[in-house]
């Protein structure tokens, strides 16, 4: 089979080595991909927001199937897109996606149908909106820009002048455009977080290992908010019997919810859960697989990704057995100097041959890399992902750590303490 998948991170990375683990696959490539993705796959010049590029370039190369990866190619309707012309693809429809393209409909659908999560309410209203913090009076709490905000549009106010301020950044200010022209208002929780990737057909739901994600740029949960800095895999606070709870009151209370509202799920649906003194709830969906949470739980799966994912899409999940390692895994993101901000991009990478490294039984998922006058070179804010599976949590965190210092780029930073939450 001729496989293409959307996207050029390390998330992707991970679906491209995981896929060619198959013996059916013939042909990879990847849309637009990155400098490491190279190595593992044919990139080709398309954006992964070009819908109608990416269904011209499926017709023309005979692709036999499509991995849809990211939030807004999903959320513009590719899949859909692609159905229409007769090609296969893995990924939820336009109407489905809206379980992470809008929160304000996330948050109704969980309203509506009793799945637990965070109170709120939703403002259009710059005065609205600041006339319900005051009387609210309650912090920390969050707001959240509506739409799709590159993993930024999430704000935890500690005080009414910063939750105020938030509200004017996105309502009048404009500061994510049109994903911020409505905004939710929310309730904090406190508790651990816990993030679970599932496969779905709209009937069967198979969750996946659970993972913990790092979010914040420094050690100890400092700094600012980033696209996450490092995972660990299984969430050791996610046991059995949560697992069997959110089965019960979210996972499949979801999936019902989207098939009643006419919104069928069909792919990795991405449930963010805090496991509060309360339960587990919901802080947010998203509509496919996370990243960098996918870097550590593909490296588990045993099972053939593309017979899962075929699954997925023929609506037979049930008639498969998805299954995983016992084993634990580590990614720890490199970054440029001054990422989640401003950074340098052209930056030489050393201590890599073909995008790997030399004798070591860690991979490296590349996020932000290009190949320059064959050299490879940054090309964003989170550049590697160094994964590492082992026997346990602890010897995993030990690999990924030692192989890190094989490698070397001007301004490179890393957290140092990712999964020491769990000591």
């Amino acid at each position: 089979m001729k496989i293409l998948v959307v996207g050029g991170g390390g998330r992707e990375h991970a679906i491209i080595k995981s896929l060619k683990k198959s013996s059916r696959v013939t042909e990879l490539f990847s849309a637009p991909g990155n400098g490491g993705i190279s190595y593992d796959a044919t990139c080709v010049n398309i954006s992964a927001t070009d819908v109608q590029g990416i269904v011209d370039f499926s017709v023309e190369n005979a692709i036999d199937y499509v991995v849809v990866t990211p939030d807004d190619p999903l959320v513009l309707g590719m899949v859909d897109a692609l159905t229409a012309v007769g090609i296969k693809s893995f990924g939820p429809t336009k109407k489905a996606a809206q379980i992470e393209g809008s929160k304000a409909f996330s948050k109704a659908l969980m309203k509506k149908y009793s799945i637990p999560t965070a109170d709120y309410e939703v403002f259009d209203n710059w005065e609205l909106a600041v006339s319900y913090l005051k009387e609210k009076n309650t912090y920390p709490t969050v707001i959240k820009a509506d739409g799709l905000a590159l993993g930024k549009g999430v704000l935890i106010c500690e005080n009414e002048a910063d939750a105020i301020d938030a509200v004017k950044e996105m309502l009048l200010n404009n500061k994510f455009g049109k994903s911020g022209a409505r905004i939710v208002i929310e309730e904090f929780l406190e508790g651990v977080e816990v993030s679970v990737l599932s496969f779905t057909d709209g009937k069967t739901v198979v969750p996946m290992v659970s993972s913990m994600d790092h979010k914040r740029a420094l050690d100890g949960d400092k700094g600012l908010n980033t696209g996450g800095m490092g995972t660990i895999a299984p969430n050791p606070f996610y046991t059995k019997e949560i697992a069997e709870e959110c089965m019960e009151t979210i996972y499949l209370p979801t999936v019902n919810a989207m098939n009643q509202e006419d919104a069928s799920f069909k792919g990795c649906l991405y449930f963010g859960l805090i496991l509060t003194k309360n339960g587990a709830k919901v802080i947010e969906y998203n509509a496919r697989f996370g990243d960098p949470e996918t870097q550590v739980v593909l490296p588990l799966l045993e099972t053939d990704l593309l017979e899962v994912m075929e699954a997925v899409t023929s609506q037979k999940l049930s008639d498969i057995e998805v299954s995983f390692s016992d084993k634990s895994a580590t990614c720890v993101i490199l970054a440029s100097g001054g990422y989640p901000e401003s950074y340098k991009k052209g930056v030489v990478i050393s201590g890599l041959e073909q995008g790997a490294i030399p004798s070591s039984d860690s991979t490296i998922f590349h996020a932000g890399t290009a190949i320059l006058n064959n050299e490879l070179i940054t090309a964003g804010g989170r550049v590697l992902g160094i994964t590492s599976v082992a026997d346990s949590l602890q010897e995993s965190i030990n690999q990924s750590y030692l192989a890190i210092k094989s490698i070397d780029f001007d301004g490179m930073y890393c957290r140092s303490d990712i999964g020491s939450k769990i000591k």
